[in-house]
């Protein structure tokens, strides 16, 4: 259903609900058939299986059995130092990624607000992992929307949508129905979706999407899908199958070639396994890691987080980034950084200067424990 296009009766029948909400019987019913309010993640890797990940390498599982082998013939230099090269590599590919998955962590930790809604003709608040299509949600000055809404009564409602849509300023709502089907979210001036703020107003909204089924859930989605490898890993993978396969067809002739002579099978197998070590760009693996590392640090200082070190590569032979500004590489957020005093103001009691009186008394942003919410400038 186009949400927006719905007269608010068609969008009471399509959620079973009405102007009183949701009855107590029926929300628990909807919370059974669609879930919580949440965003669902794919299920984390542990941190020592995104260490093991960093052996998975062709080339680097060659290494280790030719260390193994090295070692099991008794030429332990070899070993430990194919070993150290190894090791090394791992860590260093291990400890960016894992920095990386923290940052991450840290930007999903939001608080789970609580939300007023009407049911059975009553307001109650609830936790808004609770809601469910269908629930009516009163908004207020200073609320963040807890799921996508179709709204239902607006009285100078505003919405700032710029960690959804870019825009900076604060868009004014409505409650009648748009005609137009096939038109981007900025321009849906009835709905309201989830993570925006209300900057200004009061209405209500009856959901309509929860959890993965708002727009921001299907962004969510889209960030948890496989990734595809990078020019690098492609090139790197193949050149390394490749040379690894020749070096073993070599190795492979050249000791069946002295079996056939005569020598002895021990000799010749640590003679091949001596031409394989050698032949065996060890260290390729390591420079690349470090040379990578040393970029992804490079570009940490400049506040751009690297998730994956062969990105890197890839970012690096961008050559023109086109993005909206705000919301992407602004944070909305407007400072003070300069007061000049006006002259002839007049005197106000109990020493409260008339800047100060006139500021406290006209505006409607609210404190909350993540800071202040509400128009920016009025936050400023």
């Amino acid at each position: 259903m186009i949400w927006h296009q719905q007269e608010i009766e068609k969008i009471y029948q399509a959620t079973a609900s009405s102007a009183n909400g949701l009855t107590k019987q029926t929300a628990q019913d909807k919370l059974q058939e669609f879930g919580e309010n949440i965003l669902a993640e794919k299920k984390k890797q542990p941190t020592w299986m995104l260490f093991l990940l960093q052996f998975k390498d062709f080339m680097i599982l060659v290494l280790i059995v030719a260390a193994i082998i090295s070692g099991i013939a008794g030429e332990m230099t070899d070993t430990i130092i194919i070993l150290v090269i190894v090791i090394l590599n791992a860590i260093v590919g291990f400890v960016q990624e894992y920095r990386a998955e923290k940052a991450m962590e840290a930007l999903k930790k939001l608080a789970t607000p609580n939300i007023n809604v009407i049911r059975d003709g009553h307001q109650i608040n609830i936790s808004s992992t609770k809601l469910v299509p269908g629930d009516l949600v009163v908004l207020d000055a200073g609320v963040s929307i807890p799921a996508d809404l179709r709204l239902t009564e607006v009285h100078a409602l505003r919405i700032e949508e710029a960690s959804l849509t870019g825009e900076s300023v604060a868009v004014d709502k409505i409650s009648d129905a748009i005609d137009k089907e096939d038109i981007p979210l900025g321009d849906r001036l009835n709905m309201a979706y989830k993570g925006t703020n209300v900057t200004n107003g009061r209405g209500k909204g009856i959901v309509i999407g929860t959890g993965m089924n708002t727009e921001i859930g299907k962004i969510a989605g889209m960030l948890q899908e496989d990734k595809s490898r990078t020019p690098l890993q492609v090139r790197m993978a193949d050149f390394s199958k490749k040379i690894s396969y020749l070096i073993l067809a070599i190795c492979i002739l050249l000791f069946v070639m002295g079996i056939l002579r005569g020598e002895a099978p021990m000799q010749m197998l640590l003679v091949a396994i001596s031409l394989a070590v050698a032949a065996i760009p060890e260290a390729l693996p390591a420079l690349i890691t470090i040379a990578l590392a040393q970029g992804a640090n490079r570009m940490v200082k400049k506040n751009a987080l690297m998730r994956k070190l062969p990105a890197v590569e890839t970012l690096g032979s961008v050559t023109y980034i086109c993005t909206d500004k705000t919301g992407t590489l602004t944070q909305n957020i407007m400072k003070v950084v300069e007061v000049l005093p006006a002259n002839n103001l007049p005197e106000i009691e109990e020493e409260i200067s008339f800047f100060v009186l006139a500021m406290s008394l006209n505006h409607d942003a609210v404190p909350t424990d993540e800071g202040w919410q509400g128009d920016p400038t009025v936050i400023a």
